[in-house]
């Protein structure tokens, strides 16, 4: 009987540990994220893009992988972990460093029309301050964008 109790508790927590691997996301996921997006755009429009991306059981939630939408001159137009973002100017906003962060994905926007920025953030899994990374792309008068902890 303590066998069976020891054989389940080690496969709950091997569960538990792969559950946690999985959550992980990658800068693949997060390109892809934001790709998907850009064609959800052209299918069905604006107003349908920002309501699917806000929407925290949509399309573009997956755990901590989600979608931050702005308008070209830093309001964010959607948000999928923050709807009370949404409407706010958040162009002054610094990471750890005190970089612009959200400066320099508009600069890359308007400049390349995708790419990668680099930031610190704190993970609101762990509360720790991580490395994070955001994958954007320029779609119309749109700034979409999805990142990943490192």
């Amino acid at each position: 009987m303590k066998s069976n109790f020891k054989r389940a508790l080690c496969a709950i927590s091997l569960l538990a540990i792969s559950s946690t691997a999985l959550a992980q996301h990658t800068a693949a996921d997060a390109s892809a994220m934001v790709r998907k997006a850009v064609v959800y755009l052209k299918k069905n429009g604006k107003e349908k893009l920002l309501a699917e991306a806000s929407n925290p059981k949509g399309a573009f939630v997956d755990n901590d992988l989600y979608l931050s939408i702005y308008t070209l001159d830093g309001k964010v137009a959607a948000h999928g972990a923050n709807p009370k973002l949404i409407g706010v100017d958040v162009s002054q906003l610094r990471d750890a460093n005190d970089r612009y962060f959200i400066k320099d994905i508009l600069g890359a926007a308007r400049s390349a029309g995708s790419g990668w920025v680099d930031y610190k953030w704190v993970d609101p899994a762990s509360k720790a301050l991580r490395d994070k990374s955001v994958y954007l792309e320029k779609a119309d008068d749109l700034v979409i964008a999805a990142g990943f902890y490192k």
